[in-house]
């Protein structure tokens, strides 16, 4: 793969480009979806794609395709060439400086699982079947399914420039879920359990997806709504992740730049409680948004976006770093589409609580279990979401509701946080612990 891209680096200076950069991916992807034991789908895709951005002078212009022929290779060239003569100069078009590449060796992260992928597809079919099975077989009120999927994912990623950085590497996925539905007096309730992980080995049982997933439909049943009211919310660690990416966009270079987000010139500036530590870590081995170099070639790295209660760094790559007038935090992605900024593995440092200790200490309020919708605003902050969870009332859990919304500023959300649990688990390329805030408004009937 290094070869294509040095060979098309070269063709692409030969024509004109006063610098270029190259990207190609291999991937191989299997999924299967099972209902009620029955297969209802099974797909299996191959794919490559290639990608070249070239610079005449200051002027950019980029060219992808999925065709790797000698003749498609070479009219990729030309197109991209021919373009970026006609583009309007940007003097901050460039690539990043040579000295802050990455240099070789590059780290092993331990991306790839090389056995597996070994299944045969009627193996990778039973893993679906015996998850949906063990969550119908849960308990006598789970009495329908949405459905059990199995999928896996393995791919070999190479980037070059023409100033002198050269890297590949694999990477695997696989993941597992099941969606129940629980029945009782005519109510019927959805919910449903996931995982996801780098080595199959290490993705958690079927049987133990399915009787979570079948635990949290069961929890559901009997829900209602509640009285409008501002009280303590506490978000389970699914639903505060995406606190968390709501954060990281708007600490993104792209939102930044364009004035679209609620932390344009808070750099150093307390937005969240001393409590809340935000961390981007695209260096953890095994970790799903690991990668040894990012798509401009820089080194990944840990990087701290909220020290404190602080915001300590803004999430930047070489072109949107340089608008800001400051450094690249090596947060570029790269796939056909051009340069993108991207977060690695981004989560929230787990407190010293239990989410059990943060229940106990809410005299009455809302557990949130799922939200719905996309009622984020990313300049001012302002977040509206309808949800679903349980009533807490004197520290217990007391019955579910739904049909409510919680509203208030992202801001503000996080200055009010009060507790972190100490439930920190990565499932996924966010994550964070069980958050308690202090006050929002729950809205119902």
């Amino acid at each position: 793969m290094l070869d294509l891209l040095v060979d098309l680096l070269g063709r692409a200076t030969a024509k004109g480009a006063s610098a270029a950069d190259a990207f190609v991916v291999e991937e191989q992807s299997f999924s299967a979806q099972v209902r009620l034991g029955q297969v209802e789908t099974v797909q299996h895709a191959r794919e490559r794609r290639l990608a070249l951005r070239v610079f005449v002078g200051q002027s950019v212009a980029a060219a992808s395709t999925s065709d790797l022929s000698r003749g498609s290779v070479a009219g990729l060239v030309e197109e991209a060439v021919s373009l970026a003569r006609i583009t309007s100069p940007d003097e901050l078009a460039g690539l990043p400086d040579a000295a802050e590449l990455a240099r070789a060796p590059l780290p092993d992260l331990d991306l790839a699982d090389p056995t597996g992928h070994d299944l045969s597809p009627e193996e990778k079919i039973d893993l679906a079947r015996r998850a949906e099975q063990a969550a119908l077989e849960a308990d006598p009120r789970i009495t329908n399914s949405e459905g059990g999927d199995f999928a896996d994912h393995r791919a070999r990623y190479a980037y070059a420039t023409s100033h002198g950085f050269a890297g590949e590497y694999g990477a695997s996925s696989f993941s597992l879920s099941v969606a129940p539905v629980a029945s009782s007096g005519g109510e019927m309730q959805r919910d449903s359990w996931y995982h996801v992980a780098r080595k199959r080995a290490a993705l958690d049982a079927p049987e133990e997806i399915g009787r979570t997933a079948a635990g949290r439909a069961l929890r559901r049943l009997g829900a209602r709504p509640v009285k409008t009211a501002e009280v303590p919310v506490i978000f389970d660690r699914e639903t505060a992740a995406s606190l968390v990416r709501h954060l990281a966009g708007a600490a993104s270079g792209p939102a930044l730049y364009r004035g679209a987000s609620f932390l344009v010139n808070r750099l150093g500036q307390a937005v969240a409680a001393p409590s809340v530590t935000v961390v981007d870590d695209g260096t953890r081995p095994r970790a799903l948004g690991s990668r040894p170099f990012d798509g401009e070639g820089l080194p990944v790295r840990r990087t701290v976006v909220v020290d404190r209660g602080v915001l300590a760094s803004y999430l930047l790559d070489t072109y949107t770093g340089r608008k800001l007038g400051l450094a690249s935090t090596h947060h570029a992605a790269r796939d056909g589409s051009g340069v993108s900024v991207s977060t690695t593995n981004l989560y929230l440092a787990a407190g010293a609580a239990s989410p059990e200790a943060l229940i106990r200490s809410v005299r009455s309020g809302l557990y949130v279990t799922e939200l719905i919708g996309f009622g984020v605003n990313g300049v001012t902050g302002d977040y509206s979401r309808g949800a679903v969870g349980l009533w807490i009332e004197n520290g217990e859990i007391t019955y579910p509701v739904e049909e409510i919304t919680i509203a208030g500023n992202l801001v503000d959300m996080f200055h009010a946080v009060e507790g972190v649990g100490n439930d920190l688990v990565f499932r996924d390329r966010t994550a964070s612990p069980t958050l308690l805030i202090g006050r929002m408004v729950v809205a119902g009937s």
